[in-house]
């Protein structure tokens, strides 16, 4: 969720530290705030409420100069968004940052009260300050006390704090939430997401769980949870800065709707040859493994359980593998029956998902064959903590509301699919090469949506007014009325349900009148006389419809039914080449009602705490 940014050097850092967290924002946007100490004991300390400019524009005139500092942007977990909550937060000889939850606050808080301390605020970051402060004063240096107060501490947390009588030590911790070291010349960098350094930096070093480190402006130390020093490696980062600017585009969201053509193509990359899978593309023993393989077993949150729907008919209707999905936050929760030779995956763009990190942790435990992750972040927790991951290529994704990832997501669960079954023998060479070549041409076939833009604008204004949508979908289509449903609740605030069509009889149809727009993802398919039926219910109790089907169909415009047809597709990845005219009306729908697309009322992109 929040962002954090930190900086030890021999210049001011002010400026590094705002910049950081505009490129944060994306992860909470309630409210920020910084502190900055200089080399003669002097603390700058500015919070406000509401985006990280107000704080730019706070500290403009504030004449702010240190070489150390923290700074911070929160999405309110603890207490509701206000100046007195934000972070950083101070208590007497120390400031402190943190992302998480910290689970026994209230134990903590009643035995920091009973010692004399008086808390400002409602979060359960100040229990950190406060409880740092108390150690400090029976310890010989920071770093002792930080050990004292990190083994209290139960839950998630990334935290980051320094001592204002030593203004050239930051220390950090890192438990259930990312940290990252940023190396540099003479000054080194703390942050929650290596985007936020990527203009001072290109060396990383990524904690793992349980780490505490030491940054100075010169020295990096990293120590485990009894205080053994241990070395992490140092990564260099191929991340491109201009990712995190919008260039000709209005919105992040939409910068990564016309960008998944190339985020498509960099996923294939590697991984075909010619039209046949490259199944050591996956892991390099990927085959014997696949080869065992009775069952799939795929856990997510949000879009990317969405995702895993889509890839359940996939494993069984082409690999013929019978596959489960489940949400995340439910699975970890129940005691589920773990099938012979099951692999796992877990899917999330950030690789930081709480609920998906824990649910890791637990099905490890429970005797899974082996643990596989799909993610776009190459450090994360989730990929060093299972067997083997596949990586989606599809950059930095900066809109809270997914697209990109999700698109990629599906491109590597089809390759996923069709290395199974060719492993085991379930598919042809001939149905190999049909998924293969489909997939290859599917960046050009979604370029070819972009000219249906304008069109999809024009039907959006249709819903500006509209409170409830109801998106309709068949088979692999069902989980793509899902998203649809989802992405346009996430940014235009309009409530959206999705139904397998023909489930309509089952109670939906009561739903339906001239003010309840009905969605349908219709393409020419095997169920497509079904869908038709499905539409027909509606239209005679007088519904509104926009039909999104393809060339070969036989939906026209009439009286209260709107169609755009798009150029036929494959049938297999047609799921993946329907979800982008879904995004795009989301995304106008949202302009026109003039909503933040980028950053939608209490959401956040990155969800890593329960």
């Amino acid at each position: 969720m929040c962002g954090i940014v930190g900086a030890v050097s021999q210049r001011n850092v002010i400026n590094i530290l705002l910049d950081g967290l505009k490129k944060l924002e994306y992860r909470g946007y309630d409210s920020s705030g910084v502190a900055v100490l200089n080399k003669n004991k002097e603390l700058s300390f500015y919070r406000k409420v509401g985006k990280v400019q107000e704080l730019s524009n706070l500290v403009e005139n504030k004449n702010v100069d240190g070489g150390t500092g923290i700074a911070h942007t929160r999405w309110a977990t603890h207490g509701e968004p206000s100046e007195k909550n934000a972070h950083p937060h101070l208590s007497n000889k120390v400031a402190v940052v943190h992302n998480g939850i910290i689970e026994n606050y209230e134990e903590l808080k009643h035995e920091l009260i009973s010692s004399g301390y008086n808390f400002k605020s409602e979060t359960d970051t100040e229990v950190i300050a406060h409880l740092l402060d108390f150690y400090l004063n029976e310890s010989k240096n920071l770093r002792e006390a930080f050990f004292k107060t990190v083994k209290r501490l139960k839950g998630a947390y990334g935290t980051v704090a320094f001592e204002l009588n030593n203004p050239e030590v930051l220390i950090t911790a890192r438990s259930g939430s990312p940290i990252v070291i940023g190396l540099g010349y003479d000054e080194n960098f703390i942050a929650s997401d290596q985007l936020a350094l990527l203009n001072v930096t290109r060396k990383f070093m990524f904690l793992e769980e349980g780490d505490i480190a030491e940054i100075k402006y010169n020295e990096i130390s990293v120590f485990d949870v009894n205080g053994k020093s241990i070395e992490r490696d140092i990564i260099e980062s191929n991340l491109k800065e201009n990712a995190t600017v919008k260039g000709q585009y209005k919105h992040f969201m939409e910068k990564e709707i016309f960008e998944q053509p190339q985020a498509i193509l960099d996923t294939l990359a590697g991984r075909t040859l010619d039209n046949d899978v490259l199944v050591e593309s996956i892991h390099y023993d990927a085959k014997e493994i696949l080869e065992k393989v009775e069952h799939v077993q795929i856990i997510a949150c949000g879009t990317s359980f969405n995702s895993g729907l889509t890839a359940k008919y996939w494993f069984e209707s082409i690999a013929k593998v019978s596959c489960d999905v489940e949400i995340a936050s439910e699975f970890r929760y129940r005691d589920f029956v773990t099938r012979p030779n099951s692999l796992l995956i877990t899917l999330s763009q950030s690789g930081e998902t709480a609920d998906t990190l824990a649910a890791l942790k637990l099905a490890k435990e429970k005797g899974f064959m082996a643990t596989m992750s799909i993610c776009n972040v190459a450090g994360s927790s989730l990929v060093r903590e299972s067997d083997f991951s596949f990586m989606t290529k599809a950059g930095v994704e900066i809109g809270v509301a997914s697209t990109k990832a999700f698109t990629t997501q599906l491109v590597c669960l089809l390759l996923m699919v069709t290395a199974i079954g060719k492993v085991k023998c379930k598919i042809n060479t001939e149905k190999e090469h049909e998924i293969i070549s489909s997939l290859k041409v599917l960046p050009k076939q979604i370029q070819s949506i972009f000219k249906f833009d304008k069109d999809i604008a024009e039907i959006s204004k249709d819903f500006s007014d509209k409170h409830h949508t109801l998106f309709l979908g068949r088979g692999e289509f069902y989980p793509i009325a899902i998203e649809a449903a989802l992405k346009l609740k996430e940014i235009s605030y309009i409530h959206a349900e999705a139904y397998a069509a023909g489930e309509l009889k089952h109670g939906p149809l009561a739903l339906i009148d001239e003010d309840m727009p009905v969605v349908v993802i219709a393409p020419t398919n095997e169920l497509f006389e079904k869908l038709k039926s499905n539409i027909e219910e509606v239209k005679a109790r007088g519904g509104k419809l926009y039909v999104f089907t393809d060339t070969e169909s036989t939906f026209t415009d009439e009286e209260n039914t709107k169609v755009i047809k798009l150029p036929a597709v494959n049938h297999i990845t047609a799921p993946i080449y329907f979800t982008v005219p879904m995004q795009l009306l989301s995304y106008h729908v949202a302009l026109i009602k003039g909503t933040d697309v980028d950053q939608p009322r209490n959401l956040a992109k990155a969800v890593t705490v329960e």
